[in-house]
């Protein structure tokens, strides 16, 4: 038995060192993380999370979100993380399209800078993907912007319903999918699970 696991992972191994070795390429990565399914905001702020453990640079935006308290933000803030909030809470709260178009106008002149600054290893651009459905932001400017971040800097979008054009040109799309999600069977959400 022992024999021929030991020769599968023999397999294994010879395959993943062989695509490790093909890898050459150094540049930033943009990655998109969309679906319908729960932990989308959370796995970019991990990302984020391992940038500055590594002793990186890393900024975060947030939209849509700004209005609750956020532990992730509490704590990144801390070991010197600059946030950009949106502030305005969720569309549906504030139902009008007026100011919540010029609150992602602003939060995004703030992104548009760290997209330009060398310094920033990762940019999270959280629910990016609603102010581009909701045309509060200008698809073509979003992708301008992306395109022309330093060549080393990576990005992470998070939210449902990515354009295909942001999907087309990231270098990685995870898609995250409901199973099962608590508050559709009445839970409420909890402060250090779910903000």
């Amino acid at each position: 038995m022992s024999d021929k696991h030991q020769e599968r992972q023999q397999k294994v191994k010879e395959q993943v060192d062989a695509k490790v070795a093909a890898a050459q390429i150094e540049k930033g990565i943009l990655q998109v993380i969309t679906g319908n399914g729960k932990g989308k905001s959370t796995s970019g702020f991990g990302t984020v999370a391992r940038c500055v453990g590594h002793g990186m640079n890393a900024a975060v935006v947030q939209f849509i979100k700004g209005m609750w308290e956020c532990g992730e933000r509490n704590l990144l803030e801390k070991a010197g993380v600059p946030f950009a909030v949106m502030k305005t809470g969720f569309t549906w709260e504030t139902q009008n399209r007026e100011t919540d178009t010029l609150a992602a106008q602003e939060t995004w002149a703030v992104a548009k800078e760290w997209l330009k600054d060398e310094s920033i290893d990762l940019v999270l651009l959280d629910e990016l993907t609603y102010m581009v459905s909701y045309d509060y932001l200008d698809l073509d400017e979003v992708i301008e912007a992306l395109e022309r971040r330093p060549a080393m800097q990576s990005v992470i979008i998070t939210g449902r319903g990515a354009h295909r054009r942001l999907k087309d040109l990231a270098d990685t799309v995870s898609e995250v999918q409901n199973i099962k999600h608590a508050f559709e069977a009445g839970v409420k959400a909890r402060k250090g699970f779910d903000f």
